[in-house]
C-alpha cells in the first residue's frame, strides 16, 4: 500500500508559484513599481523630508521600541530625553504608560490596515510603507518609504529601504540615515508562541501571547508569520554596517532570544 502524502496549504502555495526564476521579470516589476511611486507628488515630498533629516542626529543615541512581551518589563520612563522609534502598534501601550515614541515605523500592509484609525489621527511622526498611501491620509507628520526587494542595508533611506523580514530592520536603517551613533533595542524577544510556515498569512487566535498586548493580533485578525532566520540575517548585516561605520547596536531587552548584539542594560546604555 502506498503511503498517502498530505499536501498542506502552505506547500500548495509554493507549487502554484511560477516554476522558473526569471530575473528579467523581477527587474521589470521592480522598475515599474519604482516609477509608479516616483510619479506621485507624495514621493517627492517624502523624499525631500528624508533628505532633510539625514544625519540630523549625528553622534546621538536612540532606542528602538520593539513589541515583544518583555516590553512590559522595560522602564520606559528612562526614555524621556532619548529619541525613540516605536514600531507598528506601539500605540496599544499608551493606555498603560505615559510613554510616547518620537516616531512610529510600520511597513507591513496588514498592520497598517488594522491600525489606520490611529495613524490618521496621531500627530506623532510616522514612517509608513508607500503601498499604504491609499489607507493613510497625507499629512505633514507622515513620511512614506518605498520598499525594495534588494537584500541590502540602506544607509541613505531617501530612495528605498529593504524590509529584511522585520520592521526592526527598517528602524535600524532609519536610525543610521538620521545619524545616530548608538542604538539600543528593547522588547525584542525574537520568539513567537505561534509556529508555522514563515511569511504565511494566518488568522490569529482569541489572545496574542507573542506581543506586549493580548489584543495585538487577536480575534481572528490576519497577520504574517515571522521569518526569524531572515530577520537574523538582516540583524547581522545591520551589525556589520554599524561596526564598519564606527557605530554600534546593542540589545537592552529584558530577556528574549536575540543574542546577535551585545547585551547591556537600558540604564547603562543611556548613561
Amino acid at each position: 500500500m502506498k503511503e498517502v502524502i498530505e499536501i498542506k496549504d502552505s506547500d500548495l502555495k509554493i507549487l502554484l508559484q511560477r516554476p522558473t526564476v526569471n530575473p528579467y521579470r523581477q527587474a521589470a516589476y521592480q522598475v515599474w513599481q519604482r516609477l509608479k511611486w516616483d510619479l506621485t507628488p507624495e514621493a517627492w515630498r517624502s523624499r525631500h523630508h528624508l533628505q532633510a533629516i539625514r544625519d540630523h542626529y549625528r553622534s546621538q543615541k536612540a532606542v528602538i521600541i520593539c513589541n515583544g512581551p518583555s516590553l512590559l518589563k522595560t522602564n520606559l520612563d528612562l526614555l524621556q530625553n532619548t529619541y525613540t522609534f516605536g514600531l507598528n502598534k506601539i500605540n496599544l501601550i499608551f493606555d498603560k504608560s505615559n510613554f510616547r515614541p518620537s516616531c512610529i515605523v510600520a511597513m507591513n500592509e496588514l498592520v497598517i490596515e488594522q491600525n489606520t484609525d490611529f495613524y490618521n489621527q496621531t500627530r506623532i511622526p510616522l514612517f509608513l510603507n508607500s503601498k499604504s498611501i491609499h489607507l493613510v491620509k497625507k499629512s505633514a507628520n507622515t513620511i512614506f518609504l518605498h520598499s525594495s526587494s534588494q537584500k541590502k542595508f540602506a544607509r541613505d533611506c531617501s530612495m528605498s529601504v529593504s524590509e529584511g523580514g522585520t520592521v526592526t530592520f527598517i528602524a535600524m536603517q532609519l536610525a543610521f540615515h538620521m545619524g545616530f551613533q548608538e542604538i539600543a533595542l528593547v522588547g525584542c524577544d525574537h520568539s513567537f508562541s505561534v509556529t508555522g510556515f514563515s511569511g504565511l498569512v494566518v488568522e490569529s487566535e482569541e489572545k496574542d501571547d507573542s506581543h506586549f498586548d493580548p489584543n495585538y493580533f487577536a480575534g481572528g485578525a490576519k497577520w504574517m508569520l515571522p521569518d526569524l532566520r531572515f530577520s537574523e540575517m538582516s540583524y547581522e548585516l545591520a551589525k556589520r554596517v554599524f561596526i564598519a561605520s564606527g557605530r554600534r547596536i546593542v540589545n537592552a531587552t529584558e530577556g528574549g532570544q536575540l543574542e546577535i548584539f551585545e547585551r547591556v542594560s537600558l540604564s547603562d546604555f543611556l548613561k
